[in-house]
């Protein structure tokens, strides 16, 4: 038996499929909790390699990659080719060539440090030379990015979807802690990257989780009150309990009951629309006498919960409006919209729209599922070869939108993060827009009249016959912190939990950091709990 496996590297996690060459059957399927590197985005995890050591981070990577190949539990000496897709830092972090001109923007600055760009026109390299075990034969194919932040991810979300044959104005975005967008009007390719943080995939929410089984992926409210959907093995919503949105309390158990072990950005989103609709949250507070929403089995959205989903739509919506305004077009021009990702195929599209998730203009929404892996399928299954992706790349003629420092943007972001994080109410979004000479959107958009079609029941294909395995993504981060007292104000301050301190003979201490839970560089706050200030994390190494 011959394999091939499909691995999307995302920013959130690793997923990969085992796939029989010669029958094309898939025959494994396993991901990952998390990231393994610490962060919460690409940004976290480019300044941990930089100043933790690219070694360091392309380590973290590989180990994980290796762990969870060992979950597919097939002979991986019978693997021969290893199919790959992702954003341009991930696959720089997995192949370990240079990051610091996708860090850095600005010639000057790069040739400051000496620093030259690797090709990226993507490669077919041995698994053994980037240290994948176990894989003497396997070669690995890496397609190319078509720009700084333009990579293989984008191609195979306009690659596996029918966006380039449009004729009329179109968007597609491809949801995800960095929500890659492209805007298509007559022929032309407007991009653009959100930092929309890791919200919308179920991280930085208190009891959030990727789209995994056990997770509370949908909410909806029903005339007895709100009925919860929990994804299964296969990764199929499936009927949970019914719930008292104001006190949680159960009124009907579902055949989920008990299963559900936390809840995606998918079901944060249904939450926050369901909440918006019947006035039980109005960001970022929510109006019960808690002040949380306790749904299945005690699953709880905070106001915190509401406020990071609330930051990550707002960048989406900036981003969508954003590119419209380069391409010359606004909402009533743009009447089709593209959803990808796990979150953009799990998601209610009607649900996303009323809380601004999709182009506020959209008649027609299309959902499709996760079109990494689908690309790296069909690099292994021989449907497109390295010298057509580097074709398909050139002929995307992408006019590329640089958010961070388009003023556009800003302002419109500032008017967002009022919305969501400083409870202006949204009939002052429009007034908001007159300060900056902003065309107006509509502040409650009819999703009525939205016509929606889903072309995929799961963000993996295949998962019906082959149950998804899960693994922590992780290593252990540890070191002797010199003058360390003990008192352990930097455990009680992680937000992620992911940090512990264990004394080691009569008068030293131990940190040891969980690198997948550790929010990174961006957060810190173990650090400057520490009463002493001797607590440095990027001073800590990998455990063998």
């Amino acid at each position: 038996m011959r394999y091939g496996i499909a691995l999307d590297i995302g920013t959130s996690g690793f997923r990969c499929q085992a796939i029989d060459l010669d029958s094309k059957k898939t025959v494994a399927t396993a991901i990952t909790e998390r990231h393994p590197i610490p962060g919460m985005n690409v940004i976290d995890h480019v300044n941990f390699a930089m100043k933790a050591g690219q070694e360091v981070a392309h380590g973290l990577m590989i180990g994980a990659i290796n762990n969870l190949f060992a979950e597919l539990n097939i002979d991986l000496s019978k693997v021969e080719k290893i199919g790959v897709c992702g954003n341009p830092f991930q696959l720089s972090l997995f192949q370990n060539i240079e990051i610091r001109d996708l860090a850095f923007a600005g010639k000057n600055m790069l040739d400051e440090l000496g620093v030259v760009s690797p090709p990226r026109n993507g490669d077919i390299v041995s698994a053994e030379s980037l240290g994948i075990h176990g894989m003497p034969d396997a070669e690995v194919i890496i397609p190319p990015a078509v720009r700084h932040e333009i990579g293989a991810d984008a191609i195979a979300m306009m690659m596996m979807t029918d966006i380039l044959e449009e004729k009329e104005p179109c968007i597609i975005v491809d949801y995800g802690t960095n929500a890659e967008m492209a805007l298509i009007v007559n022929g032309k390719i407007y991009s653009g990257s959100a930092a929309a943080g890791p919200a919308l995939e179920g991280q930085e929410i208190e009891r959030g989780m990727l789209a995994a089984p056990g997770a509370l992926s949908e909410i909806a409210i029903t005339d007895r009150g709100w009925r919860c959907y929990v994804l299964d093995d296969t990764l199929a919503p499936v009927e949970g309990d019914l719930i008292d949105p104001l006190t949680g309390a159960v009124i009907e158990e579902g055949p989920m009951h008990g299963k559900a072990i936390g809840i995606t950005g998918t079901g944060v989103i249904a939450a926050l629309a369901n909440g918006m609709k019947t006035g039980i949250v109005q960001p970022p507070k929510i109006m019960t006498e808690t002040g949380t929403l306790t749904l299945q089995d005690g699953i709880v959205i905070s106001s915190h919960d509401v406020d990071e989903a609330g930051k990550a739509i707002g960048a989406l919506r900036a981003g969508f409006l954003t590119l419209m305004d380069a391409a010359g077009v606004w909402i009533e021009d743009v009447r089709k919209a593209y959803m990808s990702g796990a979150s953009g195929l799990y998601v209610d599209a009607r649900k996303a729209m009323e809380v601004g998730m999709v182009a506020p203009g959209a008649t027609h929404i299309v959902q499709f599922g996760n079109t990494s892996i689908g690309l790296a399928r069909r690099i292994i299954l021989g449907e497109v070869d390295l010298d057509s992706l580097r074709e398909f790349a050139k002929q995307l003629r992408a006019d590329h939108v640089m958010f961070a420092t388009s003023e556009f943007f800003k302002n419109l972001y500032s008017v967002e993060y009022s919305l969501w994080c400083t409870s202006m109410p949204m009939a002052m979004y429009n007034d908001m827009l007159d300060m900056y000479n902003m065309k107006h959107i509509p502040v409650a958009p009819d999703t009525s009249v939205v016509k929606v079609e889903r072309f995929a029941k799961r963000d993996l294909p295949d998962t019906e016959e082959c149950k998804v395995r899960i693994i922590k993504s992780g290593t252990i981060l540890s070191g002797v912190v010199e003058g360390c007292i003990g008192c352990k104000s930097c455990v009680r301050e992680c937000p992620e939990r992911a940090l512990t301190i264990r004394p080691e003979g009569a008068s030293s201490f131990v940190a040891e950091i969980q690198s997948d839970r550790c929010a990174g560089t961006a957060c810190r706050r173990c650090e400057q709990a520490c009463p002493k200030k001797v607590l440095k994390t990027l001073d800590l190494k990998v455990t063998l």
